[in-house]
């Protein structure tokens, strides 16, 4: 057993690359383009260890990311035109698909080592951040890595948060809709309200209907959302009939806020481009004027590594 300690403030590792919402990894860009010049044009490689970081993330400050897929794999059951992994080699078609998931053991060791050394050097940290390189309810033992997470968050650094970042896919589970429960902070995706729309932008995964009834079955959730653009429009979600369609499903979920921004590193389709902040803060708007608190996250003149 570890001794209860004070809570840790875990040193910001700089150059780690950012996962795609703890590190704010889909920043978006003040002006198009922009995020593009600084990664280079490349995805990002996958995540190889379980803990990473901490990274730099504006919305949840100093993050500690958790990551519970296989290592340098990208584990996803969706294939986003966006995402900074690049493409999802092969769809993953059921829960625990394929080998080197670590274990719930595993995971807790490596979190409550972690901590432990942070707080030893009496350092305090802002989140506990489940996410990495893929969907991480898809792993085999969600309920009972949860569970062992709180209880080393409890002893090692009570008081610290512990969120997750999800695609959503996977809410409607009732063993997962109930392991998100013990979640501190939920931010869940939500790109788009109509299925032609989803589609286009999200790539395979379960029906649009399923995600937003599994989202209105959560406690208290933070929808986030990444806009993008295509000069064909094939791929937009930030045209006014898919906004609107958004709002919709964003009120039927019961957000308790929204978290809108765009691409600030190569994606998947190297054709998509960032939203226009000015866009990007008319949507807000749009959210806020539906009594929904709305926040737009730009991005910042720092490393492309840092988040």
């Amino acid at each position: 057993m570890v001794a209860t300690r004070v809570p840790a403030r875990i040193p910001v590792d700089p150059v780690h690359p950012a996962d795609p919402a703890l590190g704010d990894a889909g920043n978006p860009a003040i002006d198009p383009g922009r995020g593009f010049a600084a990664s280079g044009g490349m995805a990002l490689p996958s995540l190889e260890g379980i803990v990473y970081g901490p990274v730099r993330s504006r919305r949840l400050g100093r993050s500690l990311g958790i990551n519970l897929l296989p290592a340098g794999m990208k584990v996803c059951n969706m294939n986003c035109a966006y995402c900074q992994y690049g493409w999802t080699r092969g769809a993953t078609r059921y829960r625990g698909q394929g080998k080197g998931w670590p274990s719930a053991q595993a995971v807790a060791m490596a979190v409550e080592d972690r901590l432990a050394r942070a707080a030893d050097s009496n350092e305090i940290g802002d989140h506990i951040t489940v996410a990495g390189h893929g969907v991480p309810t898809l792993h085999p033992e969600f309920d009972e890595v949860t569970a062992r997470l709180r209880d080393v968050r409890d002893r090692v650094a009570p008081g610290i948060p512990i969120a997750i970042l999800s695609n959503s896919t996977t809410a409607s589970w009732p063993d997962v809709r109930q392991a998100l429960g013990a979640y501190d902070e939920r931010y869940m995706k939500l790109d788009a309200g109509d299925p032609i729309t989803y589609a286009s932008l999200n790539g395979a995964g379960p029906p649009l209907t399923a995600i937003v009834d599994g989202l209105r079955r959560l406690p208290t959730i933070v929808v986030q959302s990444m806009f993008v653009t295509e000069a064909t429009h094939q791929v937009d979600n930030a045209t006014e009939g898919a906004v609107h369609e958004w709002l919709q499903a964003l009120e039927a979920v019961h957000a308790v806020a929204a978290h809108i921004y765009t691409i600030d590193r190569a994606p998947a389709l190297a054709s998509l481009q960032p939203v226009p902040r000015r866009r990007l803060r008319e949507i807000a708007e749009r959210v806020r004027s539906n009594g929904i608190p709305a926040e737009v996250f730009t991005a910042r003149s720092v490393s492309a590594h840092s988040g």
